[in-house]
């Protein structure tokens, strides 16, 4: 389907790729992974052919199309859903040509490739991605250009996905989603029935939604089958195994060269040292295995304050006397991590905000100790860098009078040498600005952080740095992030932003999934209500057939949902079995449970999309 052979890249002076070499078949779903600036994005944009390789082949199978996210969308006055359309250029140009064309054969040509391609349910299909990923219907109709950039990201991967190429390019799709977006966008990938190629650096993503993983490293490209947990075990046994080899030949190799050193003068032992000699020639040594470089994050620990840190008391909160939030009535202590969940625009920014002091409250009060002090890190602000500026001089200006050790001592917690340090911003990329950003919240070692999307630029290894720092850090956090398995990992309390209110939620990330799920079908059985009652009784006869369907429909999804529920139950009792660490002590026995979860997780697979399908038959009865 794909190949790739001895490829090999370059940019100014540096080597990407040298002799990279990957095949792919139909129907994968590949994760590709590596650390930032190893080449992941490079290497989409040279399977696109949007850059030329230095040397070596990339080819496709004959007939396939190849579908990316476009950065160059359109622009004015041209409504979402057309731009949804217009990105399928093949129906864009049948319909254009099915309303001018006059030869009558030409037109039934047209009209039957119209056919072929499920043309004229276009419409419905790009406005369910559309609504997928967070757009409301009144949205779909208003121009491109009265959308921020965040939202028309979003517009461009619907485009991406609405054309359903053979093979689907997608660079970090997650970026601009919130969760209720990437939960639509993980059952949409799983059921997609073509090729993916996905760079992402979500786990829950890439654990879900991919059967092999492609990792950039040492400028080639490694492909291990399964998705990234299983890849994260094979990669470790083949590091074990190389590391192994490469002891026992260098003390091949050192007794060898023992031998040489002790008898090369000596003529009666000249011809087996020379021997020696040909053989430590020949000898094709493994490298060793080089250490991944760890991503150090460190917060310094801040003085405990009494509680509470803060209390937030019936505070309405929002822009220009309108409220966002209303009677927001919560308080945060030293000990707390917390994490807000629910839709974007629902206000979780907002409230951040307003936490920080940013935002006033328009009724209200927030209070806390004169002696408190906030690190607040929001993606935005790492775009108001000078990037002219080092980032030396940027934690200088925080710190007048403090010597040159301390200040770097501080870029130092965070990953930055002094060659980094004095490099302009301009130069740094996107998790080094973030990188920068969590040093300059905490040089003065806040007792609470306010993290707003935190991980938008950073890989996992960064992420994971991330995690380990917080949850050694002794100070509150508060964080919003549409990373699950960040959000799993750090907080420990719940707060669920929905309808104007904050409210503590008392579930997890697996009980809010299902929460959203729930939420969706309601909203959608509201809208059938009211399409209903806005068109009138229909004629009885009908009416009753209709009924007779739907009921046979929706038992078929609470069917499908009752199994989904009884499969979700035996895997979860199977991942605390397998969490226990005498379960391992059993080798065959382990295996043969591992091999069932995997084919439980396949089975629950085919479950939701069985799910799926009944749930789409029946809000289509419902809608007819």
């Amino acid at each position: 389907m794909l190949t790739i052979s001895s490829l090999t890249y370059r940019i100014a002076g540096r080597t990407i790729f040298d002799e990279a070499n990957l095949s792919l078949l139909p129907g994968w779903k590949v994760g590709i992974i590596g650390a930032n600036g190893t080449g992941k994005s490079t290497l989409l944009k040279l399977v696109m052919g949007e850059l030329l390789s230095d040397g070596g082949t990339i080819e496709f199978a004959t007939g396939l199309s190849v579908g990316m996210v476009r950065q160059d969308m359109e622009e004015g006055e041209i409504s979402l859903l057309d731009v949804v359309l217009k990105s399928n250029k093949e129906y864009f140009d049948l319909m254009a040509a099915s309303e001018t064309e006059t030869d009558p054969y030409k037109i039934s040509e047209i009209h039957e490739r119209l056919i072929d391609i499920d043309a004229y349910t276009a419409p419905a299909r790009a406005s369910a991605i559309l609504s997928g990923l967070g757009f409301k219907e009144e949205d779909l109709s208003q121009p491109i250009s009265s959308f921020s950039g965040g939202w028309r990201m979003r517009v461009a991967l619907a485009g991406a996905l609405f054309q359903a190429p053979d093979v689907l390019l997608l660079d970090e799709p997650t970026n601009h989603l919130d969760l209720e977006a990437i939960m639509w966008l993980e059952t949409y990938l799983m059921n997609y029935p073509h090729t993916v190629l996905l760079i992402s650096h979500d786990r829950d993503l890439l654990n879900k939604c991919t059967d092999h993983i492609v990792s950039v490293e040492n400028k080639r490209l490694e492909l291990y089958t399964g998705n990234y947990n299983t890849f994260e075990k094979e990669r470790a046994e083949r590091r074990g195994l190389q590391q192994k080899m490469h002891e026992k030949q260098m003390q091949q190799r050192a007794h060898l060269q023992k031998f040489v050193d002790r008898f090369k003068a000596k003529a009666s032992k000249a011809k087996q040292a020379q021997s020696r000699v040909k053989a430590l020639e020949k000898m094709d040594i493994v490298d060793a295995v080089i250490a991944d470089r760890a991503t150090t994050f460190h917060f310094p620990q801040p003085e405990e304050l009494a509680p509470p840190l803060m209390t937030l008391r019936q505070a309405d909160i929002g822009y220009d006397g309108v409220p966002v939030l209303n009677k927001v009535d919560q308080r945060i202590d030293m000990d707390d991590r917390i994490a807000l969940l629910g839709a974007n625009g629902n206000g979780k920014s907002t409230l951040i905000k307003f936490i920080s002091g940013r935002l006033k409250a328009l009724h209200g009060e927030l209070e806390h100790t004169s002696k408190l002090r906030i690190g607040y890190f929001s993606q935005h602000q790492t775009d108001e860098f000078d990037v002219e500026s080092t980032a030396y001089f940027e934690m200088k200006r925080l710190l007048p009078g403090i010597e040159e050790s301390v200040v770097r001592g501080k870029l130092g917690r965070f990953g930055f040498n002094k060659q980094l340090s004095d490099s302009k911003i301009k130069t740094l990329s996107g998790g080094e600005k973030a990188r920068l950003l969590f040093a300059m919240i905490s040089y003065n070692a806040p007792h609470m952080l306010l993290l707003d999307e935190p991980t938008n630029h950073l890989d996992i290894e960064a992420r994971e740095g991330l995690v380990q720092a917080l949850n050694t850090y002794d100070g509150a956090v508060v964080i919003v992030s549409h990373d699950p398995s960040m959000v799993e990992r750090v907080a420990d309390r719940l707060w669920l932003i929905k309808d104007g209110e904050c409210q503590v939620y008392d579930g997890d990330i697996d009980t809010y999934r299902k929460l959203v799920l729930d939420d969706q079908r309601q909203e959608r059985r509201s809208k059938r209500k009211a399409k209903d009652a806005a068109n009138g009784k229909e004629n009885n006869a009908e009416n009753k057939q209709k009924k007779k369907d739907c009921a046979s429909l929706e038992k078929k999804v609470k069917h499908a949902e009752k199994e989904m529920q009884k499969l979700n139950g035996k895997k979860d009792a199977m991942e605390e079995m397998m969490a226990e660490p005498a379960f391992y002590d059993d080798k065959d026995n382990a295996q043969q449970v591992q091999f069932s979860y995997n084919q439980l997780v396949k089975k629950i697979e085919r479950t939701e999309q069985r799910w799926e399908e009944a749930q789409q038959a029946y809000d289509s009865a419902m809608n007819s």
